[in-house]
């Protein structure tokens, strides 16, 4: 190898090192969520369902073009849908962190057909003992890829549609 070649190898070495060296190993940078998108519009006739209880009599589902993976934060956000047996719904556009296994309830929709935004909603536990777990179900239904949000919205639908069980 010539010695311009060793150089230059050399030099490549020194910066990658100084660069490792700046990055803070084992702390994880201080999270702060990005500006929240406003609620997208939801069809419930393109709702994908998810089996979130075998008690309950809600039908809960999300429609695909509502999911958003912010590259900003890694919240994956979307709009829940439950659905009674009467056809009274509960409309709840979410977000969940799967690198801490929480999620959020960002605005609520009104009969009157507008959303109404929560002000100081907090995060909270996907495993907390809630009344429903659709956040959870989601989570493991596809919104999230072990710790990590996935790479892509076809995704989460493709593994929300794959037969096969749901833990």
């Amino acid at each position: 190898m010539s010695l311009k070649k060793t150089a230059g190898m050399l030099l490549c070495l020194g910066v990658a090192a100084t660069a490792w060296a700046q990055i803070p190993h084992g702390e994880e940078a201080e999270w702060k969520e990005a500006p929240v998108p406003a609620p997208p519009a939801f069809d419930v006739a393109k709702l994908v369902t998810l089996d979130v209880s075998p008690n309950s009599s809600l039908v809960y589902g999300v429609d695909p073009a509502t999911i958003q993976i912010s590259l900003t934060d890694s919240v994956v956000r979307y709009v829940m849908v439950a659905r009674s047996p009467s056809g009274a719904s509960n409309v709840m556009y979410e977000g969940i962190r799967c690198s801490t296994a929480e999620f959020k309830t960002y605005a609520r929709y009104l009969p009157e057909g507008r959303w109404q935004m929560l002000d100081n909603s907090p995060w909270r536990s996907l495993y907390d003992n809630m009344p429903s777990k659709h956040p959870l179900r989601f989570a493991k239904s596809g919104a999230c890829d072990g710790s990590a949000p996935p790479s892509s919205v076809r995704d989460v639908v493709r593994q929300m549609k794959s037969p096969g069980p749901q833990y």
